[in-house]
């Protein structure tokens, strides 16, 4: 009995509730079908959003001012607002813009549409924002404003221009322009379209006999289309005159004006004030140089004394030449130390090492009359890497110690010519001072430059102070000056070089080939500070030619089947060998 009632009690359910199922489809479909008619009724209002009519007054009165009544007939489609954009900046050249100004901008609406105006400018455009009120259908807006620098003296005129109508996202079905104010009008002129278009309005014409106001009309305007109008009137009608806006620009930024003038000029001074010093510093040097080279240029030797020029030797001449303590001035006082018995140069055997060095050997002897720096430098030659001293060492094992002592060496060496009288403070640190001043200067230049080219027109101010920096930096080489007791020894300098160029030597009656070979020994040094070494060697290859069994120096030893006709080739090959090793050293 159960069962055959379970199936009946089933169908009574299932008939029950299919009402229910189809009326919730059928709410759901409602539901749908309404969202989908609000959407459809959202877009075409959209789309039917436009300004009917646009229909401008333009009243022209004196002193430029120009009053606009602007009435607007707009189909709102939902929003509650409509913006308008007035163009009121236009490139006049690269320098300057010319400036519309928009003022007393009020609105009002007979029929309840939105009457609540604000402003807002962003580039070359000012955007007029009306809300409030009824947003709905087809509203009435009244817009009331003043223009300034509509008018512009033109030839023997006056001329008012001004995009009258436009600037909308939205198409505008009508607009009509009128231009009066009671003063004669000359002529009349319109366009219609983009921005800058050459295309003419739909009409535009003198609507009175007196030619004192005029009318120009456009059929419809595409979203983002302008409407402006051209009117000419007689000089003086008005007193009217266009606004002009410098504009910032890189040509702008980096102008002459009085402030860049005066900047520049300033620059000018500092630089012909800072060739001046130069002339009195420098100058001065080449004065006592002129007045002193003729007494220097006498062979500085009595008999077969060595007598180096004031008693100066190689590696002082190097730096009071140049005013530098470099890798030739080292390499000329290594060559010193050996003719002068510190040290013994030997050229090892190439078919033997498979390689060009040489060995420097140090020799016992007093150091009494070393100088600073010599002793320094005969230290840091014969020093291990481990700091223990060292008999003997490879030119091509230099390295460790010795380069961390090279710039004790250099620093002694500056010291020395300060103390010698010749310079009043040591060349490297006035280099310095002067170098860093224009490098601060520099940076401070152009950082100055990129702010104010950013933001003024004074940018040439901060690329003079760049000009002033660098130029202090350049000329910062050229500021140490010697004493005049430094010049003078200069100038005997310059003498002794003379000597050496020449190769005035005494005649074999005089000396005999080893005075000759000592005498060119002595002054070797100072040929390689003067870049001398190939034409003096040359001269004791000669010597040595014509001294049978010469086959070494007392301060540098060849290898076997050496002798001096090679000493040449050697001593080129040293001096550059030597102050290779000392660049990579990186002291220098």
């Amino acid at each position: 009995m159960l069962g055959r009632l379970r199936p009946l009690a089933i169908s009574m359910a299932i008939a029950a509730l299919l009402p229910l199922t189809v009326a919730a489809h059928a709410e759901a479909a409602t539901a749908s079908s309404a969202r989908a008619a609000s959407t459809v009724t959202a877009a075409r209002a959209a789309a039917a959003e436009r300004v009917i009519k646009d229909d401008v007054l333009l009243q022209v009165r004196q002193g430029g001012v120009t009053h606009a009544r602007e009435t607007i007939v707009y189909e709102f489609g939902g929003k509650s607002e409509l913006r308008r954009s007035f163009v009121t900046k236009i490139h006049d050249s690269v320098t300057k813009d010319r400036v519309f100004k928009i003022e007393n901008v009020r609105a009002t609406s007979p029929d309840g549409g939105p009457a609540k105006v604000s402003t807002s400018s962003s580039g070359t455009t000012t955007t007029v924002k009306v809300s409030g009120g009824q947003a709905n259908g087809r509203h009435t807006v009244v817009l009331e404003y003043d223009l300034r620098g509509t008018i512009a003296q033109i030839g023997g005129g006056e001329e008012l221009r001004w995009t009258a109508i436009g600037g909308w996202k939205v198409p505008v079905d009508d607009a009509q322009v009128t231009v009066g104010g009671g003063t004669p009008i000359r002529s009349i002129n319109c366009f219609s379209g983009a921005l800058d278009s050459n295309l003419g309005c739909s009409q535009f014409y003198f609507s009175d006999h007196a030619h004192t106001q005029a009318l120009f009309k456009q059929g419809r305007l595409l979203p983002d289309e302008y409407m402006t109008v051209i009117v000419g009137f007689p000089a003086g009608a008005t007193g009217g005159k266009a606004i002009y806006e410098r504009r910032h620009t890189a040509a702008t930024a980096f102008s002459v004006n009085g402030v860049t003038g005066t900047a520049l000029l300033g620059l000018l001074i500092l630089l012909l004030g800072g060739v001046g010093v130069l002339y009195m510093l420098r100058g001065r040097d080449a004065r006592v140089v002129a007045q002193k080279a003729a007494e220097g240029d006498q062979a500085p030797v009595a008999g077969a004394e060595f007598e180096p020029p004031d008693g100066v030797r190689p590696g002082q001449i190097g730096t009071l030449i140049d005013e530098q303590a470099d890798v030739i001035d080292v390499t000329a006082t290594i060559v010193d130390l050996a003719v002068r018995g510190y040290l013994l140069i030997e050229e090892e055997d190439r078919e033997v090492t498979g390689k060009l060095d040489w060995e420097l050997q140090r020799l016992q002897r007093p150091v009494n009359d070393l100088l600073p720096y010599e002793q320094l430098l005969l230290d840091a030659l014969f020093t291990a890497p481990d700091g223990g001293p060292r008999a003997a060492v490879k030119l091509s094992e230099l390295g460790g110690t010795f380069s961390a002592q090279l710039a004790r060496v250099r620093s002694a060496m500056y010291a020395d010519v300060v103390q010698q009288g010749w310079f009043a403070r040591r060349p490297d640190t006035v280099r310095s001072r002067w170098t860093i001043a224009g490098f601060v200067l520099t940076g401070i230049g152009v950082a100055a430059t990129i702010a104010l080219a950013l933001f003024t027109d004074l940018a040439l101010i901060g690329l003079a102070v760049v000009v002033a920096g660098a130029a202090l930096a350049y000329g910062g080489q050229y500021m140490p000056a010697k004493t005049a007791r430094g010049a003078t020894v200069l100038a005997h300098t310059i003498g002794f070089r003379a000597f050496l160029e020449r190769g005035a030597i005494p005649a074999e009656g005089q000396g005999g080939p080893q005075q000759r070979i000592a005498l060119f020994s002595r002054f070797l040094p100072y040929a390689v500070v003067f870049d001398l070494v190939p034409m003096w060697a040359k001269t004791v290859e000669d010597a040595g030619v014509r001294e049978k069994g010469a086959d070494n120096l007392y301060w540098y030893e060849g290898p076997a089947e050496w002798d001096l006709s090679k000493f040449a080739e050697s001593m080129r090959t040293f001096t550059l060998a030597t102050s290779g090793s000392i660049s990579q050293s990186r002291g220098l």
